[in-house]
């Protein structure tokens, strides 16, 4: 037998599984599922493609599943079992607690299953293990147990997106010692954070309270709180006086027990009590809990039981009627009461004077209290905004704010806010961290998780550098930073604007990737100026002639003299090392005139004492140089990948599955792909149209594999034996061949005029600087020919750029 049971938690019995309708993940063989768990040894977790039953059990399942056991073998070991043969056996890994709740994470990706510990998935990885031959068809989500109960609370089912896997392979979490005094103070403090949260701190408290029962022939007076009461059921309690409810025939205890289960959404009472609680929570129109008190009374005669007047019952709010209508807390409350009564300001309390010009939101102190534990000292330390009416929050963005005001209402995100990363957004993350909504700000770091980019990542890091609550997305950002360094450094000024620290992590990153060390030193140069445009190390050298570095540079010149170290100057050029030897730069700044002799030195004498350091070795993420020299060279990435990369001699990069080429329509004898970077000409050599989005359109799409990427900044076609040339076309890359980057656009482009013309074009800007998997050459608008219209008559291609 399966339910709930105390602080709104799932019960498992031995042998049993559960499969609430809700956990599934969005994407078959691809999610993560965050829980706590309460047990003495085996808690497990099933993932199959179907719902199993409540007597399932995945030692006789036959279809295909994962199951992780964390705790097996009396609490000794972790588990993870495929189709019921175990293939991962551990020691000691993310073992359970037997006296308190615990939480942990499992996510899968493509068969990549990771577990980990605390309240952040993504975070404190434990364990991981890669299916060499994953189950993609995995979406549903077992609770189950072995020969024990285990209890499940706070579950939730959220997306794993590659953001998220690019997380463990820069975080070192092979393996974790969790010492036992630091674990009993995590589960402390996870305790006391849970208990803090939710209206269940406000039952029968005098705090905040605006109306008082006196109940019973000892007229006990019971606090509670008119908004509370009125968004759960029909108290006709008047908004604008305190109110006095006298109820005489009243025990205390049923009136407890109703007040419990609309605070918390769970009580006890006896049996002998239940018709009283029925009549009361009738009289209320506490419907939910008068079907309950039915459903118990009904199963008591059906069972031919006598009422045991000594016999508590356990009641809980049901969890099927825990939808999008009900409190966030899986609370007994209308939550569309409690929107409306945001909107008209009934029952309000507070008002909350927010931003520069004082705009007034009408609020509820309860509400705002039970989300925030800043608010909640707020309005009962005895200070001014204990006893007024009125809160100025002048500091506050009003719109951010007033996002964070409806979820505290509503429990879900406005659309406004969850449309990509934007201030707005940001702002919210500020103000959840500030006021200590915790749910708000865990939704805010997913969203960021999820949409992370290289445009994105500076505006990030410069809002979230000083929320230590958000370092797993800081060092995301970091990474991204790194790894699109080229990008981050060209496309915009914003990151001088990153403080030190962040700066500091990026240029130090085991990921960092360059097309150059001398970008770096510009990089270096433009954070340290504080520069308000981008140009490079000539301009920065033509400033010092008449300037001084303590008058450039300022606060930031110590912060020179430790970056320039990082900067791998043995790694460039004689001919550039010799003129930063005669630049002012080398004159004026002794750090930089040291690192230049030095290199020099190196590359001169080949002195070998200095390989140790890294300043001596190349960045294990740099790109190869592929130049484009002249039309049909050998110098393009498509022609080194027929080398199989410098290893031996050409052959066609298709036929030795080197790169994936295929076309706008179906191979044939005059579409054949391995055409396109064959190193003959060919007379005819035609990608057909197809419609697209209601269009016509042809293309050429190169994939030059997974495990390669390129900074293309040049390309070039060459015309087959026809007369349709082409006129109107787009090159495009893009990472995963769904969504596509324009990296050079021609309209009207009348450079092809003949028959077997070569053609090459730059790539310019700051999309030459983005790293891409899949190029296309797509035609957005007809030929030449007037036969023909569509067909991109192409027979040669060649991309080039910086290789990886």
């Amino acid at each position: 037998m399966m339910g709930k049971k105390q602080k709104k938690f799932l019960t498992v019995a031995p042998f049993e599984c559960s499969w609430p309708n809700d956990l599934r993940f969005r994407e078959a063989g691809r999610g993560c599922v965050a829980f706590d768990a309460f047990a003495h040894n085996d808690v497990t977790v099933v993932f199959r493609e179907q719902v199993g039953s409540q007597h399932y059990h995945y030692k006789r399942d036959n279809c295909p599943h994962y199951t992780v056991i964390i705790g097996s073998h009396r609490n000794k070991r972790l588990k993870i079992e495929v189709d019921g043969k175990t293939v991962v056996d551990a020691a000691g890994v993310g073992l359970c607690c037997s006296s308190a709740f615990q939480s942990y994470w499992i996510s899968i990706y493509d068969g990549l299953i990771s577990i980990g510990k605390g309240r952040y998935p993504f975070q404190n990885l434990c364990f991981q293990w890669l299916d060499s031959n994953p189950n993609c068809t995995v979406q549903y989500i077992g609770l189950s147990s072995w020969d024990r109960h285990v209890g499940y609370r706070n579950v939730n089912v959220l997306p794993a997106t590659p953001n998220h896997l690019s997380l463990w392979k820069h975080v070192d979490f092979v393996e974790h010692d969790f010492g036992e005094d630091d674990l009993e103070q995590e589960l402390e403090d996870g305790i006391a954070n849970y208990e803090s949260w939710g209206l269940g701190k406000f039952l029968e408290n005098w705090e905040l309270s605006d109306m008082f029962f006196i109940v019973g022939k000892e007229e006990r007076v019971v606090p509670a709180h008119k908004l509370v009461l009125e968004a759960c059921g029909d108290f006709c309690l008047s908004s604008s006086v305190e109110e006095v409810v006298h109820l005489p025939d009243i025990s205390y205890s049923v009136l407890h027990a109703l007040l419990q289960y609309i605070y918390t959404g769970h009580t006890q009472i006896l049996e002998s009590d239940l018709c009283s609680l029925k009549s009361l929570s009738l009289q209320y129109k506490v419907m939910s809990l008068v079907r309950q008190c039915e459903e118990i009374l009904e199963r008591i005669i059906s069972n031919k039981q006598l009422v045991d007047s000594t016999q508590l019952v356990d009641i809980f709010y049901p969890s099927w009627l825990q939808c999008s209508k009900t409190f966030p807390y899986g609370l007994p409350i209308d939550r569309e009461r409690l929107e409306r009564f945001l909107s008209t300001g009934e029952y309000s309390d507070l008002d909350l004077y927010v931003g520069v010009h004082d705009f007034v939101l009408r609020s509820h102190k309860v509400i705002l209290g039970s989300w925030s534990t800043p608010f909640t000292k707020m309005f009962t330390n005895g200070m001014r905004e204990s006893v007024s009416s009125v809160v100025c929050l002048k500091d506050v963005p009003l719109e951010a704010f007033k996002i964070m005001l409806e979820f505290m209402y509503s429990g879900e995100l406005n659309k406004e806010a969850t449309e990509g990363i934007n201030t707005l957004l940001l702002q919210l993350l500020l103000l959840a961290d500030e006021f200590g909504v915790t749910l708000l700000h865990q939704e805010c770091c997913k969203i960021l998780l999820e949409c992370l980019s290289e445009d994105s990542v500076c505006p990030i890091l410069q809002v979230i550098s000083s929320i230590p609550s958000c370092k797993l997305i800081e060092e995301t950002c970091e990474r991204i930073f790194s790894m699109h360094f080229d990008y981050c450094t060209t496309a915009s000024i914003d990151f001088v604007m990153l403080d030190e620290s962040s700066f500091s992590n990026i240029l130090q990153h085991t990921d960092l990737t360059v097309t150059s060390e001398e970008r770096v030193l510009n990089a270096i140069l433009l954070w340290c100026l504080q520069a308000r445009e981008l140009y490079g190390w000539e301009a920065v050298n033509e400033m010092m002639v008449n300037s001084t570095p303590e008058m450039l540079f300022g606060e930031r010149l110590e912060s020179l003299n430790e970056f320039l170290h990082l900067v791998r100057f043995p790694l460039l050029s004689p001919d550039l090392l010799n003129k930063f030897e005669r630049s002012s730069l080398c004159q004026q700044i002794p750090t930089f005139d040291h690192l230049v002799k030095e290199a020099l030195r190196f590359l001169e004498f080949e002195i070998t004492d200095f390989q140790g350091s890294q300043r001596f070795q190349h960045r294990k993420s740099s790109f190869k140089e592929l130049l484009y020299i002249c039309d049909g060279d050998s110098n393009g990435v498509l022609y080194f990948a027929g080398t199989s990369y410098g290893k031996h001699q050409w052959v066609n990069p298709v036929l030795s599955k080197r790169v994936i080429i295929t076309a706008s329509s179906p191979i044939s004898r005059c579409t054949d792909p391995k055409v396109l970077v064959s190193r003959n000409f060919q007379g005819t050599s035609v990608a057909g149209p197809q419609m697209e989005g209601g269009r016509n359109t042809s293309w050429w799409l190169v994939d030059i594999g997974p495990d390669h990427q390129l900074m293309c900044n040049y390309y070039t076609l060459r015309q087959d034996g026809s007369r349709a040339f082409i006129r109107h076309w787009n090159l495009q890359g893009s990472l995963d061949g769904k969504n596509w980057t324009n990296l050079r656009v021609h309209e009207n482009d009348q450079t092809i005029c003949k028959p077997g013309q070569f053609a090459s074009w730059p790539i310019t800007g700051s999309n030459a600087l983005l790293p891409f998997r899949f190029f296309r050459v797509l035609m957005t608008g007809p030929t030449t020919d007037d036969t023909n219209p569509w067909n991109c008559c192409t027979c040669f291609l060649e991309l080039y750029g910086y290789f990886r």
